[in-house]
C-alpha cells in the first residue's frame, strides 16, 4: 500500500490544490485513493472527496486520541491502494510547544512519508538550507520528496533542481509553474466548497491534468510505498434503524463529518437527507440535524423557500428534537443580514444574525456543559470542539438558556454557547464524535425520549 502526507513549510503553499490534483490523477490511473485531512476543516475534505471518489476523513490530534486516529485511518483505508493525507499549515506547526499535535507528529503516528510542497516564488539557493533544516529538525520524519510549486519559468526550475540535487539527497518529485488555471476561488473559510463551486468537476479535472504533467507519479508511488496491504474492511455492526433523523445536505449546508453520520447509524438512526433550497416540504422525521455551511451566500434562495421554512419553524416550536451547528444556527434564526440586505430565515430561534467583516470565533473551543443541556447520558466535564464563524447574534431574547459555558473560544457571546429552546440545541461549536464524546448517540437517545413522551401524551389524551 502507498501512503503519504502532503505538507509544506508554511500555509498557503499550494498543498491543497496539489493534493486535490494528486488524488484525482491517481484515481484516473485506476487506483483507489483514500483521502484524509489533518485538522477540523470541512471545506478541503469536500474537494478531496470529490477528487478521490471516497469520503475524506479528518485526522485531528487536538480533538482525537492517538488510538482514535489510528482506528479511523486503518478502517478508512480498507480496500484502498493509496492513503493521501493533506496536512494543515506547515509540517512542524501546531498548538503545542512540543509539537504533539503537529503534522509531523501525525506523520510519525500513522507512519507516513512526507512529500513537502515548497512555494518557490523568489527562492533559489536558499531552498537547500530549508530542506536540510526540515530534515535535521526531526530525524524520525522521512521527507520522501519535494514538489516545487509556483515556479517562475523553466530557468527558475532548472536552478532549483540543480541546487537541491547538489546539496541534498531529497528527490524533486514535481515542478509546477505559476498558473491562474490552478487557482480555486477562496473565501473567508478557505477554499470554496466543492458542493457550491460551479464547474467543480471541471476544476478537479484541470488540477489532475496539471499534476499528471508536472509531477512524476511513478516516482511518487515508489517513495510512498510501505510494507503490507491495506487493512481488511471492518465488519458492519449496525442495528436496525428505529429512528429517522432529517439532515439538511445541499449547497448551503454541507459540513458533516462521516464519522458522526456513521455514529448516528450505529445508534439506530436512519439518515433522511433533504435540500433546504429545493425541497418544499420537510420529510417525516423524528429529529432534525442542520450542520454548518454558508447560508449567508445562499440566503436569498433559502429565504425564498417559504413553505419549508414554515414547516421547520412549526416542527421546532412543536417540540421536534433539533440540533444545529453554526450555519444551521443561522438558518433557524429570524433573519440573516449580509451585505446590507436582510433575509428572513426560519424564525424558530428568537435572535437575528449579522455577518461581520472579520472572524468572530475562530479555532478550537473548550466547553463546560451546564445543567441546561437537554441530552441524556454522560458527557466529559470539558468538551473539545472547534468554531469558525463570521456572524454574531443580535436582538436575542434575554430569556435564552445555554448548554455550555465557554472556557476557551467565543461561542455566542464570549461566555456561553449552545442555546436551548423548545427541544432544540443550537451552537456555534462543531462537535466531533471522535473527541471522546459520542454526541450522536446522546442526541438519538434524546430524540427517542421526546418521541416516547409525545406518544404518551397522545395516549393519555385519547
Amino acid at each position: 500500500m502507498h501512503r503519504l502526507l502532503v505538507s509544506a513549510a508554511h500555509k498557503s503553499s499550494g498543498k491543497t490544490t496539489l493534493s486535490i490534483g494528486l488524488a484525482a490523477a491517481l484515481r484516473a490511473r485506476g487506483l483507489a485513493v483514500q483521502p484524509f485531512k489533518k485538522g477540523p476543516d470541512y471545506i478541503d475534505p469536500l474537494w478531496l472527496t470529490a477528487a478521490a471518489g471516497r469520503a475524506c476523513r479528518n485526522l485531528d490530534p487536538y480533538l482525537s486520541s492517538p488510538e482514535s486516529i489510528c482506528g479511523t485511518f486503518d478502517s478508512a483505508c480498507a480496500g484502498a491502494d493509496v492513503a493521501l493525507v493533506e496536512g494543515n499549515k506547515g509540517l512542524y506547526d501546531g498548538l503545542a510547544l512540543d509539537g504533539s499535535n503537529s503534522n509531523a507528529a501525525l506523520a510519525a503516528l500513522v507512519r507516513l512519508p512526507v512529500v513537502l510542497v515548497l512555494d518557490a516564488r523568489g527562492m533559489t539557493r536558499g531552498v537547500a538550507p530549508l530542506i536540510l533544516g526540515y530534515q535535521a529538525f526531526d530525524r524520525s520524519i522521512r521527507i520522501a520528496g519535494v514538489i516545487l510549486n509556483r515556479l517562475g519559468g523553466a530557468r527558475h526550475e532548472g536552478k532549483l533542481r540543480a541546487v537541491i540535487e547538489h546539496y541534498t539527497d531529497v528527490p524533486v518529485l514535481g515542478a509546477v509553474h505559476e498558473s491562474e488555471a490552478l487557482a480555486i476561488t477562496e473565501r473567508h473559510l478557505g477554499l470554496m466548497p466543492a458542493t457550491e463551486a460551479e464547474q467543480a468537476q471541471a476544476t478537479i479535472d484541470r488540477l489532475a491534468r496539471a499534476v499528471s504533467a508536472d509531477v512524476d507519479l511513478d516516482w511518487l508511488l515508489a517513495v510512498s510505498g510501505t510494507p503490507g496491504a491495506a487493512p481488511a474492511a471492518p465488519a458492519a455492526t449496525r442495528p436496525a434503524a428505529d429512528l429517522r433523523i432529517g439532515i439538511a445536505r445541499d449547497r448551503a449546508f454541507g459540513f458533516y463529518y462521516p464519522e458522526d453520520l456513521e455514529s448516528f447509524e450505529r445508534a439506530g438512526a436512519e439518515l433522511v437527507f433533504f435540500d433546504a433550497l429545493a425541497d418544499a416540504h420537510l420529510p417525516p422525521v423524528d429529529a432534525l440535524f442542520i450542520g454548518g455551511g454558508f447560508p449567508e451566500v445562499l440566503a436569498a434562495e433559502l429565504s425564498a423557500n417559504q413553505s419549508l421554512r414554515a414547516e421547520i419553524r412549526a416542527a421546532v416550536e412543536g417540540g421536534l428534537p433539533t440540533y444545529a451547528e453554526c450555519g444551521g444556527l443561522m438558518y433557524l434564526a429570524r433573519s440573516i443580514r449580509w451585505r446590507n440586505v436582510t433575509y428572513p430565515m426560519v424564525g424558530a430561534l428568537p435572535a437575528d444574525v449579522e455577518m461581520q467583516a472579520r472572524p468572530v470565533g475562530r479555532g478550537y473551543v473548550h466547553l463546560a456543559p451546564t445543567a441546561a443541556h437537554p441530552w441524556p447520558g454522560e458527557a466529559p466535564p470539558l468538551l473539545r470542539a472547534h468554531e469558525f464563524h463570521y456572524s454574531r447574534l443580535v436582538n436575542a431574547a434575554p430569556s435564552l438558556r445555554y448548554a455550555y459555558r465557554v472556557e476557551r473560544g467565543h461561542g455566542v457571546d464570549g461566555e456561553c454557547d449552545g442555546i436551548v429552546f423548545a427541544s432544540a440545541l443550537v451552537s456555534y461549536a462543531h462537535l466531533r464524535s471522535s473527541a471522546g464524546h459520542d454526541w450522536p448517540a446522546r442526541f438519538a437517545a434524546f430524540a427517542r425520549e421526546r418521541r416516547a413522551a409525545t406518544a404518551g401524551r397522545a395516549a393519555r389524551a385519547a
